[in-house]
């Protein structure tokens, strides 16, 4: 019998965080869910640590593509009514996958449930879905869960800000989210990784006029130009 939830971790050199990220998930109330885990390319200890989970986990192994790439393939290799792309960074509260299901079950109109969530010692505590601001700012997570007829695929094309071009696909095909005002998982910040949070100002101050050149800067400038003009922002 095919389960209600496919949950979807792509991994590439995420061998200190995946063993908490799937401790998280096999923790969880609800579990009407199968795992697949996506191994792109990752040259560390990932496959060793993935040992002990073999008989819990779909394992798929391909050469390095991108994120959004390993994110299709698991997706295709699924069978749940309902996706979470949990990042392999990604410790889930106990109640998230129960509490995105509810969310869901009480709200038909909507296409996928997020949440508040925490990034190392930093809240994000967002707020209710609105269109004009998605379409001024990207503030909602890839781990989220969405109904599985909704799910367009990820523009593999896309290699960062892949989480805003998702919902503003999903949004100009008439599919909202829903706000789910709890902190329901974590992100472990990942050395070496792009997973690193600076404060929206350091996005804000022009580098250039000082005559310096910040590479984090500049590819997330570049990444929201390519993400404006795909979606006329």
């Amino acid at each position: 019998m095919k389960p209600a939830v496919s949950v979807i971790i792509p991994t590439y050199q995420h061998a200190r965080e995946i063993g908490q990220c799937l401790d998280s998930v096999f923790a969880q109330t609800f579990r009407d869910f199968e795992v697949i885990v996506v191994n792109d390319g990752s040259t560390d200890r990932t496959l060793e640590v993935l040992k002990p989970y073999s008989d819990r986990i779909t394992l798929i192994n391909q050469v390095n593509r991108g994120g959004n790439a390993a994110r299709n393939r698991g997706f295709d290799a699924s069978q749940g009514d309902f996706v979470l792309f949990c990042d392999a960074d990604i410790v889930m509260r106990p109640d998230c996958l129960e509490t995105m299901m509810r969310t869901l079950a009480a709200d038909p109109a909507a296409s996928y449930a997020y949440c508040s969530f925490r990034f190392g010692w930093k809240k994000f505590r967002l707020w209710p879905f609105d269109a004009d601001r998605l379409r001024r700012l990207n503030y909602i997570h890839t781990t989220s869960l969405i109904r599985r007829p909704h799910f367009p695929r990820f523009d593999e094309a896309i290699r960062r800000l892949q989480d805003w071009d998702l919902w503003l696909t999903m949004l100009e095909q008439g599919h909202v989210g829903v706000w789910i005002p709890h902190y329901l998982f974590k992100a472990i910040p990942h050395e070496g990784g792009i997973s690193t949070w600076v404060p929206g100002i350091f996005y804000r101050i022009p580098w250039t006029a000082f005559g310096l050149h910040i590479g984090t800067v500049e590819k997330f400038h570049e990444a929201r130009r390519i993400i404006a003009a795909k979606h006329r922002l």
